[in-house]
């Protein structure tokens, strides 16, 4: 697509031109999905991705003709998005990893139950004091004091890619790090006394 089409593009999309918007997803969406799935190795994950760069860029249409460069635009939105959804995804694991223990934990009053849990505990918190400082600093930020991610980019003056990237980081270090526990949790918990 050459640069004139594509401006002409964002022209027609900025008042509201389905066919123009129909156009430039119709160009695009096949090669950011499999940008996206580079990333994600996620097949519904990056359709979704796409789906909702383009939603965006709808949802923004007036302001569409300020992008002087369109395609960079298209590309970097699907890497941060795409870089987002990993993040969500790895918080989610540790956080469902965290919910098994509290169940467990509500479910068993035990003693064994209780010290194997605290010893869960104590593997996570001194995983997350392992971490590398740039990293524990985020995580600590953001799992602790409950920051946006935006706002530890912003008090630390780094941007959220960064942020995103070293909570992958500590999420899968800290998961690493309490994965044995969890493989003989079961066994312990339904061991006969």
């Amino acid at each position: 697509m050459t640069d004139q089409l594509l401006h002409s593009l964002q022209q027609q999309i900025a008042v509201g031109d389905q066919r123009a918007f129909r156009q430039l997803f119709d160009h695009y969406a096949e090669k950011l999905t499999r940008f996206a799935y580079s990333i994600l190795k996620n097949k519904e994950g990056a359709t979704e991705i796409v789906d909702e760069v383009f939603v965006k860029i709808w949802k923004q249409r007036e302001s569409i003709t300020e992008i002087q460069h369109l395609t960079t635009y298209l590309y970097t939105a699907t890497k941060n998005a795409s870089l987002n959804f990993l993040s969500r995804k790895a918080n989610e694991q540790i956080t469902d990893s965290f919910d098994f223990i509290n169940i467990q934990l509500q479910d068993e009053e035990c003693p064994d139950q209780q010290m194997i849990t605290s010893e869960i505990f104590k593997s996570i918190r001194a995983a997350v004091e392992e971490l590398p400082p740039r990293c524990k600093m985020i995580f600590k930020l953001v799992r602790e004091d409950g920051l946006k991610y935006q706002e530890v980019a912003d008090i630390l003056h780094i941007s959220v890619n960064t942020v995103d990237a070293q909570m992958v980081i500590a999420v899968k270090k800290i998961s690493e790090k309490v994965k044995g526990h969890f493989d003989f949790l079961p066994r312990l918990i339904t061991r006969k006394s």
